[in-house]
């Protein structure tokens, strides 16, 4: 697939910190049309969803906050992922927080779901995102998509096509987390999907970990998804995030992840969120989730 559809999403409902909605402009100015196209591919870029201002907003339910305006959001987000897909594009999906991946990989499964294959993802985060409205100690959506997408979590968000899970954890993969909420943790252990810590690079080395996760996203697959919250790098080259967490992947660990994804040519979108230009220096974290992209779009050193 040469034809690359991106597609921006600058939702900054599911967190409190603001800035993250500022995330696909500071991608763009970061070069990401034209280095895309650099690499040889065909880039429609189709701008920005038309997304609700949260000052025009209530929160709601405090458990889940503005949880009708991001269930809208990505539901309107899905179908401009599924239509993409039709239309034989790979969808680049750019944030925003990373609540809009509940739309993404909905609308990548549905697309598959209809050819009556599955499809497997990698979550590349430093967070699990595996709360739900009942576990999270804040109410932020943005920790719960994961969820949303094995079918735990409101109705509104687990069946955008009236059909959950989005992926079976058999074929999900959480690589990189750090930081996981107390009762988040009981989800995760009963889930079923993989999880591999900081810890677990550390000890095993990431080459092994993103083998095994490779294999595991595909197993049985049409391919996978693949959503990176920048907040995996660590902060010291990644400052300019929703939620930072120190301990994170290096400049190098981040690219060799992108680097084996698009060796294993089975990605079948690619998203990008977290990016919160207001606590950047200088676009620094746009700049490198920019190099990160073409990394997954098959950019080689040689």
């Amino acid at each position: 697939m040469r034809k690359i559809r991106i597609i921006g999403v600058p939702l900054d409902l599911g967190q409190e910190r603001r800035g993250v909605d500022m995330g696909p402009f500071a991608l763009r100015v970061a070069g990401l049309n034209a280095r895309i196209e650099g690499l040889g591919f065909e880039v429609d870029d189709a701008g920005n969803l038309a997304v609700p201002i949260r000052e025009m907003q209530h929160h709601g339910d405090r458990r889940a906050k503005y949880l009708p305006e991001i269930a809208d959001t990505c539901q309107r987000q899905a179908a401009w992922v599924l239509r993409t897909l039709r239309q034989g594009c790979l969808p680049l999906v750019i944030g925003g927080d990373h609540s809009i991946a509940v739309g993404t990989v909905a609308g990548v499964a549905e697309f598959y779901r209809r050819k009556q294959k599955k499809v497997g993802l990698i979550w590349v985060d430093a967070h699990a995102d595996m709360n739900t409205p009942e576990t999270s100690p804040s109410g932020n959506i943005h920790g719960m998509p994961l969820a949303c997408c094995l079918g735990y979590g409101p109705r509104k968000l687990t069946h955008l096509f009236n059909t959950a899970p989005s992926v079976s954890p058999r074929n999900t993969v959480l690589v990189g987390v750090r930081n996981v909420d107390s009762h988040e943790k009981e989800i995760v252990a009963s889930s079923g999907l993989t999880v591999y810590t900081m810890r677990d690079i550390d000890q095993r080395g990431l080459r092994t970990i993103m083998e095994e996760a490779i294999a595991i996203a595909d197993r049985d697959t049409a391919g996978f998804a693949v959503t990176l919250d920048m907040d995996f790098v660590d902060p010291s080259e990644a400052p300019g995030v929703g939620t930072p967490v120190r301990g994170g992947a290096t400049y190098r660990e981040a690219h060799l992840v992108m680097e084996m994804i698009a060796d294993a040519n089975r990605m079948l979108s690619l998203e990008i969120v977290e990016i919160n230009p207001v606590i950047d220096v200088a676009n620094r974290t746009a700049v490198l989730a920019v190099e990160l992209a073409l990394s997954a779009l098959g950019k080689k050193i040689l």
